[in-house]
């Protein structure tokens, strides 16, 4: 895919964890992450499970700006792209 051979794809990895940072977003499911094991007990909490739980709360709670920056980047990509 020409995203991944120009290395677009790890500019626009990098961006999102920027920018996922700077929201607090990454500091809301580290939060979110002890809140759920704290409930059910260190040793009863796996990494699939945490994951299970905590996934569909992250992708819901990313910010619209961090998807609409992204969005504008890859149009961008795809129209140089294309000429």
């Amino acid at each position: 895919m020409v995203l991944v051979e120009s290395g677009e794809k790890e500019n626009l990895m990098e961006l999102v964890r920027d920018r996922l940072v700077e929201s607090g977003w990454k500091d809301e499911m580290r939060i979110a992450c002890r809140e759920h094991v704290k409930k059910k007990g260190r040793k009863d909490v796996t990494v699939d499970e945490l994951i299970r739980v905590i996934t569909p709360k992250g992708r819901a709670s990313v910010p619209d700006a961090v998807k609409e920056e992204l969005l504008n980047r890859i149009q961008k990509f795809i129209q140089s792209a294309a000429l």
